[in-house]
């Protein structure tokens, strides 16, 4: 991911109200972050500390400018062990939980809203460069690795075409 401005990231939300974008605490590290941390991200998600079931992430799209996205945590928790929609990852070292984002326009005035599973803290930028387990002998780990990080980039991309294309 590119870096990112604080004025880019309050100016991209396409589904919060200006007084949300307004009370929304940016990640800590922020004002810290090098190039070397922007490069191993593939999106920016955060948890807002004031607000218990609030998060936000900042997602790429394919040929536009990156898309500010509110998220709310479901009160509810998944009764087994979930698996996270973005990275996949089966040896989660941290927890999954149900994530919704209302629609952009009309659809999200409604109510209308899309919901997914993702890692409770937004790690999965972390999880796909984790070399997977070699499934045989001869497995080409780099190559599987470069592969869940396209996904997850691709994941994240979709999930923000869903939310302003009204799919």
């Amino acid at each position: 991911m590119h870096p990112l401005t604080e004025t880019f990231v309050r100016s991209s939300f396409v589904n919060a109200s200006r007084r949300e974008v307004k009370e929304m605490t940016l990640p800590a590290v922020f004002d810290e972050m090098g190039d070397a941390e922007w490069a191993a991200l593939d999106y920016l998600g955060w948890r807002d500390p004031k607000f218990a079931r609030r998060a936000y992430v900042v997602l790429p799209r394919l040929d536009a400018d990156p898309i500010g996205v509110a998220l709310k945590q479901a009160e509810a928790s998944p009764r087994s062990r979930a698996m996270c929609n973005w990275c996949r990852d089966v040896r989660l070292p941290n927890d999954v939980v149900f994530w919704s984002a209302r629609r952009v326009g009309d659809a999200g005035r409604r109510g209308s809203t899309v919901g997914t599973l993702i890692c409770r803290d937004f790690e999965c930028s972390r999880n796909v460069r984790n070399d997977p387990p070699p499934a045989y002998e001869g497995y080409d780990v780099a190559s599987a690795r470069m592969r869940r990080i396209d996904d997850l980039r691709m994941k994240a991309m979709g999930f923000a075409e869903m939310l302003v294309s009204g799919r």
